[in-house]
């Protein structure tokens, strides 16, 4: 049997005295420059989450021309080499990942998919220099299709976003 807690807001006795300082990002990439490591391995959705990361990154502020490389490599095993190089270079507030890892009859998906999220975990922490997860990581062709603009909305979006708000509160801090 699974207990689950119940969460219930502390009452006012328990609460500190006094004002508790808080640190938030926010969604202003004026200024910030950002790089995107995207995976040409399933490039229907690729391109698909590059176009709404790209749009969202200007909704915030960004000059596309001037301060978003966009850098392409094979699939999506190798987006975390890309993206510890990008981040290390010193250059970018913020990296966003992008791709799409669709599974098939083999293990290979696991294998691909630990080695894509672990890789781009341990890259941010040894940099730290935010770097959005933005790869799909799918079981059927459909699903990735509703992840990247269809009912599911479009997972692009939801990168470019944390890494705009990744790199403000990386600011504050």
């Amino acid at each position: 049997m699974l207990f689950v807690a119940e969460r219930k807001p502390l009452s006012s006795d328990l609460m500190p005295k006094g004002k508790i300082q808080r640190v938030t990002g926010n969604l202003d990439a004026r200024g910030k420059k950002f790089a995107i490591v995207l995976s040409r391995f399933n490039s229907f959705i690729g391109e698909r989450l590059l176009s709404a990361a790209l749009e969202t990154l200007e909704r915030t502020g960004a000059n596309l021309r001037k301060n978003v490389k966009v850098v392409r490599v094979p699939g999506a095993f190798e987006i975390p080499q890309a993206a510890s190089r990008l981040a290390r270079s010193g250059k970018f507030e913020a990296i966003i990942t992008l791709g799409c890892i669709i599974r098939g009859e083999t293990p290979h998906f696991d294998s691909v998919c630990a080695g894509c999220a672990k890789g781009i975990e341990v890259a941010s922490v040894e940099t730290q220099t935010p770097i959005s997860f933005g790869v799909l990581t799918c079981n059927t062709l459909e699903e990735a299709i509703q992840r990247a603009g269809g009912k599911s909305g479009n997972k692009g979006i939801d990168a470019a976003m944390a890494a705009v708000e990744m790199a403000s509160l990386m600011k504050k801090i």
